[in-house]
């Protein structure tokens, strides 16, 4: 019985899980999210966590300013919803570190690692790109592409363009910085704890995890806010899917940046047999069925549909392709990266907040995405139907499966050094 526990133990909590097996596990609990409450995301944490930064030390204090934001209402009364513990994407990032963080902790993976000091420059660079990058794509690699796609929106195909050649040109330019640059390359240190006491630490965070959602669970305040009984599952579902992507080492721009540099295609494969299986669910619960409460869909048609399916979602998938090449993660890799306690990833988790929150104020206030400056807001369902819309993701997705494939076994895609 010792040695089954254990066993389990190790697969759970310490082997590194297959990609592909990591990603369906990443569908499932997207679409969980999505029908428990909405669809989930990175950039909306980290861009609340800086609007609060900027708010605290003065920098948002107009009301006009607060009110676009969302901090206050047009009377002047604060929202409750753009608090740091009750902003629903602000626990989805709570929770996605959270998990990322046990999942380190009880696989003994959690230390204190310091980057060269070139790294923190190229952090502080990366934040700032990709903070643009997400306010101009409508969403990171989540709400831009990868939850885009997934919920069938059309503007996931142009921030999918954008990312590609913004990886192309990252990779280019690391290239370069290999060849030509040897400032800055010294400094890195680690600092380890013992084993046993992740493993504490891991159940303790664990504990309080639950004890939170609880916390959500048994809120009893103003009427305006019985939203807040429902952020336990969005709590748990984020750390779920966090603890999957650290344990699973996955990160989409390496499903970008992989089949370039090395030619290897497992977690763009990955990647794509995710995307197809979150569309499938975003199309189940967006369908208004008839017999299910007069036709209404359970997920709201229009979730995750942004105004960027043009100029805007390639620019800025391309810049925040650039960004996170720096980074050395995408808006996800990112925060499971935080978790797992690497500095580099904490300051550009920072900085790609405060760049998104400055960047975004800019963009909401010229009013750019509601006149249509950035693209068109292409829900595709709505022109096409659910049947040919699925068909054209599928075969997008089954295509890029088919030509990374085609290029692990030929080389032909590779960016030479």
């Amino acid at each position: 019985m010792g040695g089954s526990i254990k066993e389990l133990y190790n697969n759970l909590c310490k082997k590194e899980w297959n990609p592909m097996t990591a990603g369906i596990i990443v569908a499932i609990f997207t679409i969980l999210m999505a029908a428990w409450w909405r669809p989930w995301g990175a950039v909306g944490a980290v861009r609340n966590w800086a609007d609060w930064i900027f708010y605290g030390i003065g920098v948002y204090s107009d009301p006009d300013t607060l009110e676009l934001l969302g901090f206050i209402d047009e009377d002047g009364e604060s929202r409750l919803t753009m608090s740091f513990w009750y902003n629903s994407g602000s626990v989805i990032g709570l929770g996605f570190i959270g998990g990322a963080f046990i999942s380190a902790c009880l696989g003994g993976q959690f230390a204190l690692r310091f980057p060269p000091l070139r790294e923190w420059v190229k952090g502080v660079i990366a934040g700032i790109l990709m903070g643009i990058g997400a306010t101009f794509a409508g969403g990171c690699n989540v709400g831009g592409m990868f939850n885009a796609l997934g919920n069938l929106s059309a503007h996931g195909f142009a921030m999918w363009l954008g990312l590609i050649l913004g990886v192309l040109g990252g990779l280019w330019l690391l290239y370069k910085e290999m060849e030509y640059i040897t400032w800055g390359s010294g400094g890195a240190k680690t600092i380890d704890f013992p084993i046993p006491v992740q493993v504490v630490v891991g159940f303790a965070t664990i504990a309080v995890m639950i004890w939170g959602a609880y916390q959500y669970a048994n809120y009893d305040g103003d009427d305006a806010y019985e939203y807040i009984n429902s952020l336990p599952g969005v709590l748990l579902i984020a750390a779920v899917l966090g603890y999957t992507m650290q344990r699973g080492r996955w990160c989409m721009v390496q499903g970008f940046r992989e089949p370039h540099m090395t030619g290897n295609a497992t977690m763009a494969k990955a990647v794509a047999v995710t995307i197809s299986i979150v569309a499938i669910g975003a199309a189940v619960l967006k369908y208004g069925v008839p017999l299910r409460a007069e036709g209404v869909p359970v997920l709201d048609e229009m979730n995750y549909v942004r105004g960027t399916f043009g100029w805007g979602g390639v620019f800025g998938g391309f810049i925040f392709g650039l960004g996170a090449m720096l980074a050395g993660g995408c808006g996800t890799g990112t925060l499971w990266r935080v978790g797992e306690g690497q500095l580099k990833l904490w300051l550009v988790m920072i900085v790609f907040g405060l760049s998104a929150s400055l960047s975004g104020l800019w963009v909401k206030s010229m009013e750019w995405e509601e006149n249509g400056v950035l693209g068109k807001y292409v829900y595709m369902p709505e022109s096409l139907g659910y049947g040919p819309t699925l068909a054209i993701i599928l075969f997008a997705m089954a295509a890029w499966y088919v030509i990374v494939s085609w290029n692990e076994e030929s080389n032909k895609l590779l960016l030479p050094m």
